[in-house]
């Protein structure tokens, strides 16, 4: 890529941020609308849990998942040289 193609991609990116920034105001959000009833928060154990937590149980899950039903052949797989297959 040279450097017009970065320069212009860079001022697209830099643009779109600007413009997201600027149309999402944060006054917009002190006013509630009718109807809008917020219930209670959540505790730090519960955030935690929530937010960092699941995710984490959630991607073991799936890799274990992956790894438990993986019948691809030993031989088809990429090994470097020198090392134990």
């Amino acid at each position: 890529m040279d450097k017009k193609n970065a320069l212009r991609a860079g001022a697209l990116a830099a643009g779109t941020t600007l413009m997201m920034l600027l149309m999402s105001s944060p006054a917009l959000a002190l006013t509630r609308d009718d109807g809008d009833d917020p219930g209670q928060g959540l505790s730090v154990i519960e955030t935690l849990g929530l937010y960092v937590l699941a995710p984490v149980a959630l991607f073991a899950v799936i890799t274990g998942l992956v790894m438990v039903l993986d019948r691809s052949k030993s031989e088809h797989r990429v090994v470097k040289p020198g090392a134990k297959a």
